[in-house]
């Protein structure tokens, strides 16, 4: 278990700095918690989510986006992650499961980009 704990953002990590830690698989991405210590034996969180992604080369890679959140700030998150939370349940329902989009929608999505990265400015201000 120590193993998946030090090596999961694929970096070797210090043990020292690692106090607890909460892996949540959800869906296509994973989530860790990450309880640390600073040198003065502060404690603060690090949330990561990881997704896997495939490259050109069709070879596998992890795309990791990592914050964190120091003591001063988890009341005050953790009330607006609530409330965010508590509004998308009330206004949008449960959560949809996601699909990946069709080979046409993806077709059409390229050609607006292509459209739209080839508008001019000077074409807008002759309207």
């Amino acid at each position: 278990m120590m193993d998946e704990l030090n090596n999961h953002d694929g970096f070797e990590r210090n043990e020292r700095d690692d106090i607890f830690s909460k892996v949540v698989r959800a869906g296509k991405r994973t989530y860790f918690f990450d309880v640390k210590a600073t040198r003065q034996n502060d404690y603060y969180l690090t949330i990561t989510e990881s997704k896997k992604r495939f490259g050109q080369d069709g070879k596998f890679f992890f795309e990791k986006h990592k914050i964190f959140l120091y003591k001063e700030d988890f009341e005050k998150f953790a009330e607006g992650l609530t409330e965010v939370v508590d509004y998308i349940k009330a206004n949008n329902g449960e959560p949809q499961e996601y699909h990946e989009p069709k080979q046409q929608e993806k077709e059409e999505v390229e050609i607006l980009q292509d459209e739209l990265s080839n508008i001019s400015f000077d074409d807008l201000d002759n309207k």
